[in-house]
Formats: C-alpha cells, structure tokens, sequence
C-alpha cells in the first residue's frame, strides 16, 4: 500500500468524517471513523518493519486509540466517553513505553522536561474551572501526553536514527498533543465544529505518522 493510495483514502475519508461531525450525525460518524482509523493500524501493518519492541508497542498504541476512537464517537454518553479516555491513555501509555526503550534517556529528554512541564501546567490552570468531576482524569491525561512528547523528544535526539523516522515521532508527538487540546475545549469549554475541524486532521496526520515510523525506527 503505498503512501500515496494511504493519503486519498484518509482524505476522502477525514472530509466525510468532518461532514458527519458537523451535522453531529452518528450514523455518518460510525461509517467513516472506524475505516480512517483501522486505515492508521493497516499503515503500520504494511511497513517494512522490524519485529521489535517499538513496532509492537506502537501497534498496540494504535489499536488502543482506535478503540477510544469508537467511544468517542458517542460524544452524548458520559460513560462511553470516559471508557475512551481509559482507551487513548492505555495507547499513550503504549506510545511512552516505545520512545523511552527505543531512546533512552537523552538530552531530548533534559530539554523537553524544561518547556513541556511549564505549557502543561498552564494548560491545566486554564481548564481547571471547567472540569468539575473529571478533574482528577485530566490531570491523568495531560500528564501521560506531556510525558509522550518527553519520550518522543527523547528518541528525536538519537542521532544514530534516521532523520526522517524521528521526524516523523516528534512531530507526531506534539500534532497528537496539540489535538487533544482542541478535545478537551470541545468537550469542557465550548462545543464547537473548529475545534473538530482543527483537531481532527491533526490526530489523524499524528497517528499516520507514528504508523510510518516504523518502517524507519528499529
């Protein structure tokens, strides 16, 4: 499967779901997310690969976020909606494990604890009124993707890579970070079709781009 043929299908498929999203039709929702996600885990499958820790822990990230995928689509259920952040912080957790045994620790480390930690906790300050109950959960999630991106900079230090792969890591790291901000001022802020619009096409770039990077981290 080429990376060409990947790219119109989550296009054609990415336009549909933002369709869908918009007119907040769940039927149109359940026929395009699943495919489009299922599409980031079939990229993976399709690397040359290395049969090694990050490609199965990576794997597993992807398969678990495609799983939390399917519960937020039930935007209307409570319940549903907390079983898919159980879902994407399992996968972030995944993710985290893959860059830090790939990595180690580096100076991408050292230098990402000085920036990601301050933003976070600014980010956190910023949402805190709005969060009632589900205060302690975020306070779970922000931290488990500030630590991704840690890791994600850990690994795009390692020189002995190629460039391209921890490109491809880093950037994903903080597409994904930066969309789950547009999630939570959808779901706690103000609802609203930009934060779909603008967080979608991110998470899904996020998540293809972890998928290729396989082909390239060992």
């Amino acid at each position: 499967m080429s990376a060409m043929i990947i790219f119109v299908f989550s296009f054609v498929l990415l336009c549909g779901l933002l369709f869908a999203e918009k007119k907040e039709d769940i039927k149109g929702i359940l026929l395009t997310k699943p495919f489009l996600s299922g599409l980031f885990i079939a990229t993976a499958l399709v690397q040359p690969y290395h049969a090694g820790p990050y490609f199965y822990l990576i794997l597993t990230g992807l398969v678990l976020c495609f799983a939390g995928d399917i519960c937020l689509a039930f935007f209307f259920n409570r319940k549903v909606f907390t079983a898919g952040l159980v879902f994407f912080l399992a996968g972030h957790i995944a993710y985290v494990v893959a860059f830090f045994i790939t990595a180690g620790i580096t100076t991408g480390t050292w230098v990402s604890l000085v920036v990601v930690p301050v933003v976070s906790i600014f980010i956190f300050t910023r949402l805190r009124s709005h969060l009632g109950s589900m205060g302690g959960p975020v306070i779970a999630y922000i931290a488990i993707i500030s630590i991704m991106v840690v890791g994600a900079a850990s690994l795009a230090a390692r020189q002995d890579y190629s460039l391209q792969g921890r490109a491809l890591v880093m950037a994903g790291a903080l597409l994904f970070y930066v969309s789950d901000l547009f999630v939570a001022r959808h779901r706690f802020v103000k609802k609203s079709i930009v934060n779909r619009y603008a967080g979608l096409p991110m998470y899904y770039v996020a998540q293809f781009m972890l998928a290729f990077s396989v082909g390239m981290i060992p």
